[in-house]
């Protein structure tokens, strides 16, 4: 779907003469920095890959078009089948062994992987199943963790980590519960904010970090609710156990509950991470439209500007996911399984481009809003800076852009419907200059990728010393730096950054 087209900006920005101009203003005020962008690792009835490795190897890594980076995984209650200790090469009662090879995958290609449990073994809950226990064969009892278990819950996660390293698996982070707000039929498990804060601040730290490397993720509420992550970070104690808060948003666009719980992670430190979300998941047997297409990138990019340093969606293979699953009855696209599906190239203008970037600060002459009709973001990674625009409406624009540094050149990457995908043509910048206008075609997705003019004083690079202060490092392509060397970005408290050779 990806194509080439060799086009002078003059033609790529031919706009009629009514177009109306939108004016976006980049400022070098910088937000968060974006850890990456992912999926779960199983199909749309909510089983894992097993041995089936070609979603994660379409979706996974620089050699991959889409680029993903996080994967997650459910560690899950329920004891194995027929698995067997000659299959993985370590034995475990519970059935863990079907996300291995994707996730051997994904470690593989440099991304990120973590777990997060359904619910802890039936043996340590109020119910004795893993079930949630919402069903009349559940007997309607609400399945919680028993008090005299929530000594047992970190070691159990120690078993999975354990089990993951033996498989040749290192597990980047765990969570502390899907949906603990939500009570259900299927594997679910109950906690009030009040719960989950005694079970971290008093037990989280028998997680082995030390060994394993491991970061500990919140519980990840249905909605995002922000009571349960500002409970955990307004304590002391567990604050120090969370390393990142999460949530789904079901029924909350971003810029309401999620926007509000970033506000003390950013204060504490601490990443945010949507983990899971279906967008359009109940179109029935048809594949989703480009409309819906582009509401699927305004909620990527809305996600951004709440905070979000990391989205992950839910399935990776639907046929409204990511890959294909083989079943003609959804559509042509959907019937060999296995292939790329347009909303893959959606997430691959973020995941390709955003990942490792630090977000800018951005005002412009049209309102923000949950599905606006216009959305814009700004990144900067490294000599790059980053504009994403989405135009739901029948109309072309244009966009000037005041850009917080003169820029030399740059590509345009275009998606306008679900066949004309990731387009990309070069913009023919004459001399250096920080205002650049370009085209927005109607109903379009676009990224705008300047290189920064290193002749510009926007970005300093002087050789010197490793200064003191709180400041944080990154590389050229934006990943963090605990021990920094060579030339870097450093980024100061106040915001500010400059291009550095530390010594």
């Amino acid at each position: 779907m990806k194509q080439r087209l060799i086009l002078s900006l003059a033609l790529a920005t031919v706009m009629s003469a009514n177009a109306a101009t939108v004016k976006v203003t980049v400022t070098d005020k910088r937000c968060q920095t974006i850890t990456g962008f992912g999926a779960a690792a199983c199909d749309g009835a909510m089983r894992p890959f097993a041995n089936d490795t070609q979603p994660a190897k379409l979706l996974y890594g620089a050699e991959s078009p889409i680029g993903l980076n996080i994967m997650r995984m459910e560690i899950s209650p329920n004891m194995k089948g027929n698995i067997t200790a000659a299959d993985v090469g370590w034995d475990t009662p519970y059935d863990w062994y079907g996300s291995v090879p994707s996730a051997k995958i994904v470690k593989q290609r440099g991304g990120i992987v973590f777990g997060t449990p359904w619910s802890p073994p039936g043996e340590f809950k109020t119910n004795g199943t893993a079930q949630g226990g919402n069903a009349a064969d559940q007997g309607n009892q609400r399945g919680q963790l028993r008090e005299d278990c929530y000594e047992k819950f970190f070691p159990w996660l120690n078993s999975f980590l354990k089990y993951m390293k033996n498989c040749g698996v290192a597990v980047d982070a765990v969570s502390v519960q899907n949906e603990p707000d939500w009570w259900v039929s299927y594997s679910g498990c109950l906690y009030t904010p009040q719960q989950q804060l005694n079970l971290v601040k008093n037990h989280a730290d028998a997680l082995d970090k030390a060994t394993y490397g491991v970061r500990l993720i919140s519980a990840e509420p249905l909605g995002f609710d922000p009571s349960y992550s500002n409970l955990l970070l307004n304590d002391s104690v567990a604050r120090k156990h969370i390393d990142i808060i999460a949530g789904h948003i079901y029924g909350h666009p971003p810029l309401v509950n999620m926007k509000n719980a970033a506000v003390l992670a950013e204060k504490y430190g601490k990443e945010v991470w949507m983990t899971e979300h279906s967008s359009t998941d109940n179109i029935g047997d048809r594949l989703p439209n480009w409309h819906e297409q582009l509401l699927f990138a305004e909620e990527l990019n809305e996600c951004m500007l709440a905070g979000c340093t990391g989205y992950i969606y839910w399935y990776m293979r639907a046929h409204w996911a990511f890959v294909s699953t083989g079943e003609a009855k959804y559509g042509a696209e959907n019937k060999t399984k296995n292939k790329l599906l347009p909303r893959a190239y959606i997430i691959s203008h973020f995941a390709k481009h955003v990942t490792g970037s630090t977000r800018l600060d951005v005002t412009h002459n049209m309102t923000i809003k949950t599905e606006a009709a216009f959305e814009t973001s700004a990144y900067i990674k490294g000599d790059s800076l980053i504009v994403m625009a989405i135009d739901t409406t029948k109309t072309a624009h244009e966009l000037q852009l005041t850009l917080p540094a003169n820029v030399r050149s740059g590509v345009h990457l275009l998606s306008t419907d679900n066949t004309s995908l990731c387009q990309e043509a070069p913009i023919t910048i004459s001399e250096p200059t920080n205002v650049v206008t370009v085209s927005m075609p109607a109903r379009s997705l676009s990224t705008y990728i300047f290189i920064i003019d290193n002749s510009s004083n926007a970005i300093e690079e002087k050789t010197m010393a490793a200064p003191a202060g709180p400041k944080t490092y990154y590389d050229l392509h934006g990943r963090r730096l605990d021990n920094p060397r060579g030339i870097c970005i450093e980024r100061g408290a106040n915001g500010t950054s400059r291009k550095i050779c530390i010594e």
